[in-house]
């Protein structure tokens, strides 16, 4: 009877180990070498949250920010895990990009995140007749060309890793399909998502021979600077917010799912397809 309840409580252990193992296949590499991922623009909002849930599960966080001087909270976060890096980075310096990815030359990349983004809020210089030109540049220059050139120099890192992907936090703004059409003096900023999601295609089928993931993600309606639930709130607008926890482990599970015969597709934070 002893025998029989040894083994039996055996069995149950391996089947928990297993059921472990299964469940952090995603986050482990192949040869138990630690994960790493490098985020830009993780001083605040979702890029911080990003860092702070990698670095729960264990992963090398390359947390870079304009200013990291000023990001408190990341530095905090620092603090408290030796496997979080900070780096400066403004993903519109093409030379500091550059410099950046000769400092980690030998560091392989699991996961490339571009989070780095100017924000789409509503503004007359996005407004057809009113446009800003200078401000057009400068989301551009962030929200399109910063993505791909930030894939382009990480491009070996990458490589490097059994898991090769690389993501870009979009905006169904961004979507011709999902999007609508009112802009509501988002113009700019629809446009330079729109841009990042063509260019990232691109980069998904040129990177295709390399067992490259490319991975587009929508974070939903996120109150990052608590705006949007003020005026919720106030203007009774109706609006679906989604807890910025929720969203960001809702997208680190959505690129965990990711493989090369999901590159270049485009997903809500919860895992539904979209379209472009």
């Amino acid at each position: 009877m002893l025998f029989r309840y040894i083994l039996v409580a055996m069995f149950r252990r391996a089947l928990l180990v297993s059921l472990c193992l299964l469940l952090l296949a995603p986050y482990a590499s192949a040869d138990n070498h630690q994960r790493a991922v490098l985020i830009t623009g993780s001083n605040r909002g979702i890029g911080f949250e990003f860092a702070r849930q990698y670095a729960e599960l264990g992963w090398l966080v390359i947390a870079t920010a304009r200013a990291p001087g000023a990001a408190d909270a990341l530095q905090a976060l620092a603090a408290d895990n030796a496997n979080v890096v900070i780096e400066q980075l403004d993903v519109t310096d093409l030379a500091g990009v550059d410099a950046l990815a000769e400092k980690y030359s030998d560091q392989r990349i699991d996961v490339l995140l571009n989070n780095a983004a100017i924000s789409g809020s509503p503004s007359l210089r996005q407004k057809f007749g009113r446009v800003d030109y200078d401000y057009f540049d400068d989301f551009m220059a962030t929200n399109a060309r910063g993505p791909l050139k930030v894939a382009e120099a990480f491009l070996p890192h990458v490589k490097m890793s059994d898991r090769r992907q690389i993501v870009l936090v979009s905006s169904i703004g961004g979507s011709f399909s999902a999007g609508g059409r009112d802009s509501c003096g988002t113009m700019i900023y629809r446009a330079s998502k729109a841009a990042a999601n063509m260019l990232m295609v691109n980069v998904a089928e040129a990177t295709a021979m390399h067992g490259v993931t490319v991975t587009l993600v929508n974070p939903g309606l996120v109150d990052t600077q608590g705006m949007l639930t003020e005026m919720n709130e106030k203007m009774k607008l109706g609006l679906t917010l989604v807890p910025i926890k929720d969203s960001v482990a809702g997208m680190i599970s959505v690129i965990a799912a990711a493989t090369p015969a999901t590159s270049g597709r485009f997903y809500q934070w919860s895992g539904e397809e979209l379209g472009y």
